[in-house]
């Protein structure tokens, strides 16, 4: 292995190098790459006769044209940086502001808090959540009033001010 490395390494490496646009590293990696397929192979390379060189010359060509290929068939890759500028949105209080709210909801009568869960969270109408809980839509709007007033006390006790 070292002796082919000797041997073919420079040559190949100068070859490489033409078939990627100058590029080193990348040339590099395809002789690295075309060696440990050589030594993977010792077996046929003893056997045959003559220079491995045009052998050694296809797999790399072989390798450059694969790496083309890949390179060709996914989107290129972006540099996230940019991304890390972003401000983004934190979860934290809004996490935060939704057990603030679970809490002072658990605070209200049953039938205050059902009222504001059918009419606020679920959009219902004042006619669709008296339908819904099956009372009279006036008894609807005289709960909501007051679980609201309910509710912004509830609210103001946990630190929270509109």
């Amino acid at each position: 292995m070292r002796a082919l490395y000797r041997e073919h390494a420079g040559p190949l490496l100068a070859y490489v190098l033409r078939l990627v646009a100058g590029d080193r590293q990348r040339a590099e990696d395809v002789v690295q790459e075309t060696l440990i397929r050589a030594w993977k192979n010792a077996g046929q390379l003893n056997r045959a006769t003559g220079s491995v060189r045009p052998w050694l010359v296809t797999v790399a060509r072989r390798i450059v044209i694969d790496g083309h290929r890949s390179r060709q068939a996914r989107p290129q890759e972006v540099d996230p940086s940019p991304l890390e500028v972003i401000p983004a949105e934190d979860e934290i209080d809004k996490a935060l502001w939704l057990m603030t709210l679970s809490d002072a909801l658990d605070d209200l009568t049953p039938a205050h808090r059902e009222v504001l869960v059918e009419t606020y969270f679920k959009g219902r109408t004042v006619n669709e959540a008296a339908e819904k809980l099956g009372i009279p839509s006036g008894t609807v709007r005289s709960r909501v009033f007051y679980a609201l007033r309910s509710m912004k006390l509830a609210l103001e006790e946990r630190g929270v001010t509109a």
